[in-house]
């Protein structure tokens, strides 16, 4: 259905501008048209100086690390082709997620007050025929882009870090001691250089070859006023069957200046995939049945559009010394999450850590670093996740299955408690909470599990189960790791640098990470 010209004429004047630019994006991954170019290269050449100890490339969540790097007293640059500013659009996240910006010193009690723009309770799971589950202080809370990544340019500045903003980061050349970013007729030296720069990463384009992702989430959406309802959130409803060879999902949030509404599906990039300009018509036409509202009831304030494509070899491990790849760059979020935001507030103490450990071990060759983006069971069990949720272009399917089974899986984890349930939607994985929820729901919901298994394929299960007994080795590992680490304080530093990451791998590996 195109859209209406009376209600496109609502939207903010960047809307098909924006809508194109992703489009585009979209297009070259179905068609396997990823630019590529040799964007790091080698040189047997000794650096002569080292301007920083590191240089972060991509300022939007580079900002973060560059921050709590820098208040370690490890001297830090951050590049950015633009201004560094965050975007007008929140950030939902849960409020216990964000205790590391105080624990790390990043932000005081007050100023975390000061970066929440909103907070609702409660959140829906919703599924066609099926009680809707409620759950309390998950992604219940908006983070202020604007106000957070100011802040913390301004602690990064006053702490003496380096900042290159309007600034493109051209060529990365490797030395025996060090690195040298060029850019334009400037150059940069630094003993570790680190790719913030996300999903479309040349760094990462380059590491990962001419390969397709093997699943893409598209995304649309918009900020709007004019909800008659606006106390309570979804973080995944469905409200249609199987339609267009995939599902839709929806969510949405209070905001400070009204009501966010995603709809989202699950992928691959087959050629002859819809566009996301399809998409958004098709956002449009569900969007007044989703909230019960007329689109002329609305005031648009941002229509907001994504493609984030997600990789089985994840996260991406740097094949180059001195270089790493972190948060989407490294693709180091599940492939049923958006990552962004949420993903680089989990891993920060855990990379702030493990990246200082390696500055002062001299621990920068690329296995060394490899060790920061380790093999975790926890993300891999949800490839079949994703694949569960997705149909295949020429896939003949019932067209309620996927609806049937989350219901089920989920209804599973409600019974079971918060412990189960609500590990899943922060996107932790953990072992006892998910062989809890197979067994129960193949006992309630035998009908809903086996068609699984077709639909899969036997690749995909062979290769889940065997992620799944990686799980349950990590769970039990790190307990026992732990338990050794005064024995460690020993050893020389590159040693306790490796055993650190050896554990951190295990602990967020297993989903030890999450304290509810």
């Amino acid at each position: 259905m195109p859209i209406d010209a009376k209600v496109a004429a609502q939207f903010p004047a960047d809307t098909f501008t924006n809508l194109e630019r992703v489009d585009r994006m979209w297009q070259k991954l179905r068609q396997g048209q990823t630019s590529q170019r040799e964007m790091v290269v080698s040189s047997d050449e000794y650096l002569k100086t080292i301007d920083v100890e590191i240089v972060i490339a991509g300022g939007t969540l580079g900002i973060i690390l560059a921050a709590a790097l820098q208040l370690r007293g490890v001297k830090v640059a951050v590049i950015e082709r633009g201004e560094l500013k965050g975007r007008v659009q929140e950030w939902n996240i849960s409020r216990s997620e964000l205790a590391v910006l105080v624990e790390l010193e990043l932000l005081s009690e007050a100023e975390l007050a000061m970066a929440i723009a909103s907070e609702y309770n409660p959140a829906r799971i919703s599924f066609p025929n099926t009680p809707d589950i409620w759950v309390q202080d998950v992604l219940n809370i908006g983070v202020d882009p604007v106000y957070l990544l100011a802040t913390l340019k301004a602690k990064f500045l006053e702490h003496g870090g380096r900042l290159l903003e309007y600034t493109s980061c051209d060529r990365v050349m490797i030395h025996p001691n060090g690195v040298a970013i060029k850019l334009g007729e400037a150059e940069l030296t630094s003993k570790l250089f680190i790719d913030a720069m996300g999903h479309f990463s040349p760094l990462a384009a380059q590491a990962r070859g001419n390969v397709k992702p093997e699943g893409i989430c598209l995304v649309v959406g918009s900020c709007a006023s004019g909800f008659t309802q606006n106390e309570t959130g979804d973080i995944f409803a469905s409200i249609t069957p199987i339609e267009h060879q995939c599902q839709y999902f929806w969510e949405a949030f209070p905001a400070r200046d009204g009501r966010t509404t995603y709809l989202f599906t699950y992928l691959d990039a087959h050629p002859d995939r819809f566009s996301v300009e399809f998409l958004f018509e098709e956002y449009l036409r569900l969007l007044p049945t989703y909230q019960n509202i007329e689109l002329a009831q609305l005031n648009f304030h941002r229509c907001l559009f994504g493609c984030f494509p997600s990789y089985r070899d994840s996260p991406l491990k740097t094949p180059w010394a001195r270089v790493l790849m972190i948060g989407d760059s490294s693709g180091s979020q599940s492939p049923v999450s958006f990552g962004g935001f949420g993903s680089m507030i989990r891993h920060l103490s855990r990379l702030t850590d493990g990246i200082e450990m390696a500055i002062q071990a001299d621990a920068l060759s690329n296995r060394d670093l490899q060790l920061l983006q380790p093999y975790q069971p926890n993300i891999a069990v949800t490839w079949m996740f994703q694949r569960a949720m997705s149909v295949g272009i020429a896939q003949k399917v019932d067209p309620d299955r996927i609806n049937n089974l989350l219901a089920a899986v989920f209804q599973s984890m409600d019974s079971l408690g918060d412990d189960v349930l609500r590990p899943f939607l922060q996107d932790v994985v953990q072992f006892p909470a998910l062989s809890r929820t197979l067994f129960q729901t193949s006992i309630s919901s035998p009908l809903s599990v086996i068609p699984i298994v077709p639909h899969v394929g036997i690749i995909t299960l062979v290769d889940w189960l065997i992620n799944y007994i990686s799980l349950s080795t990590y769970t039990g590992l790190y307990p026992i790791g732990k338990l050794l680490t005064p024995l460690i304080a020993q050893l020389p530093p590159s040693q306790q640098y490796r055993y650190q990451q050896l554990l951190q791998a295990w602990k967020y590996g297993a989903g030890r990470d999450l304290h509810i």
